[in-house]
């Protein structure tokens, strides 16, 4: 038997264990590297090829650079709304699991070998960069623009903090989980009942108590609480992807909930009080400015309406995981290329009557601003934008982000051979 490490004499519960924590810990292996990766992808997804993508300089923690596709339309909502969707449903997991090893995190000696000193600095990279990935990304899907600091910043170097500590967690822990999962049968230990409910003898983890407190709670209690509280958040936040008649029920989703009237009732991340845009930028001395090399055409809203006007079904997908698919009616990007003389585009760029803001110019690559179902969009649901639908004209494409959509456009130019 190996030596026990001291504890605190309140960690009796007789439920902890190495089996315990690690059927939890399975379960995180799945999850945490797919949020991680469906982060990461909406950090591509913003296009750091074009500066873009925040934040940009990440030195050579960058990841490979790609043109983001525009096929199938629903992909950003996919990943995005697996990142935060899965992100909600491991909370309780991740609480569970803290409270499993919470005896190993605060043993005396805190310190006690070299080996044992890297240990404890990946555990602090771990929950930490776990904690904070939580709380801030929490927090930004509940609060608009709360932190005093660049969350997509603070959000991305947090996120390489965690896969450091897990990383080094997993190399050093996955012999230990396998063991303890293979040696002792799941079915067998969720067969026993809160009275027969004892540590496992054999427990050399330090995690298991000496001197237990009768049970109150069985191991398939435990599991079923903590899975249960899983399903329960995302009953409480699928909607925001989903929407249809759940998009009531996502109430851990504030930001993702309806606005407007009539059929531009969706919703609005940034009003056009907010964004700084008035009525008179888009009345009718509003013209659209399309540019190609050193041509420059000038469109009012009427001779936009006059062009070929194409309809889809587009969603707009949000980085906070709420996402909403609506009919939207414009004029392609392409005819409008085609407008200022250019047929084949490397890249575009389309601007804002927005007078400053992250996102008041986004640069496209030449495929999206080219795609059949890219648009100058005029009308959603068969009406005209509202004003803080983005009235006058408002970017619509397959597959982008939603603060790629931008609202409000001043100028659209294409940047090609023949431009």
């Amino acid at each position: 038997m190996g030596t026990r490490m001291q504890r605190l004499p309140t960690f009796r519960s007789p439920i902890r264990g190495v089996w315990f924590t690690s059927v939890l810990a399975s379960v995180l292996l799945i999850v945490l590297p797919i949020v991680t990766i469906t982060g990461f992808i909406s950090w591509a997804a913003y296009g750091p090829q074009f500066g873009q993508s925040m934040p940009g300089d990440v030195g050579w923690l960058r990841i490979p650079s790609f043109d983001w596709p525009t096929e199938p339309v629903w992909l950003y909502r996919l990943t995005q709304g697996l990142h935060v969707g899965l992100g909600l449903v491991m909370v309780p997991i991740v609480l569970a699991k803290l409270w499993s090893v919470i005896p190993k995190l605060i043993e005396t000696p805190p310190v006690r070998s070299v080996a044992h000193l890297l240990e404890r600095i990946s555990l602090l990279a771990l929950v930490g960069g776990i904690l904070f990935e939580i709380i801030t990304g929490v927090l930004n899907i509940q609060y608009d623009y709360i932190f005093g600091f660049s969350f997509y910043t603070a959000h991305y170097w947090g996120a390489w903090v965690f896969i450091a500590g897990f990383v080094a967690h997993v190399v050093l822990k996955f012999p230990t989980m396998v063991t303890a999962l293979r040696t002792r049968p799941f079915l067998e230990l969720m067969r026993i009942r809160v009275a027969d409910t004892v540590p496992d003898a054999d427990d050399e983890s330090g995690l298991a108590a000496t001197d237990p407190t009768p049970a109150t709670i069985s191991r398939r209690g435990a599991l079923t609480l903590v899975g249960g509280s899983a399903l329960f958040v995302a009953v409480l936040s699928v909607g925001q992807t989903t929407g249809g008649v759940l998009r009531s029920t996502a109430i851990l989703l504030p930001r993702g909930r309806s606005y407007g009237n009539g059929p531009n009732d969706f919703q609005i991340n940034r009003t056009a009080q907010s964004a700084g845009v008035t009525d008179a930028q888009t009345g009718d001395a509003w013209r659209l400015t399309v540019l190609a090399g050193g041509t420059e055409v000038m469109l009012s809203r009427a001779q936009l309406e006059q062009m070929d006007m194409h309809t889809v079904e587009l969603p707009i997908s949000c980085v906070e995981g709420w996402s909403t698919v609506q009919t939207w009616t414009g004029v392609r990007l392409r005819d409008l290329a085609a407008v200022a003389g250019i047929d084949a585009v490397d890249t575009g760029e389309v601007r804002s009557l927005e007078p400053v803001g992250s996102f008041n110019r986004v640069t496209f690559g030449g495929h999206q601003m080219m795609h059949p179902d890219s648009l100058l969009a005029l009308r959603v649901n068969g009406a005209d934008l509202s004003l803080d639908h983005g009235y006058p004209a408002r970017i619509m494409m397959p597959a982008i982000p939603g603060v790629h959509a931008t609202k409000w456009i001043e100028s659209v130019e294409f940047f090609g051979e023949n431009a």
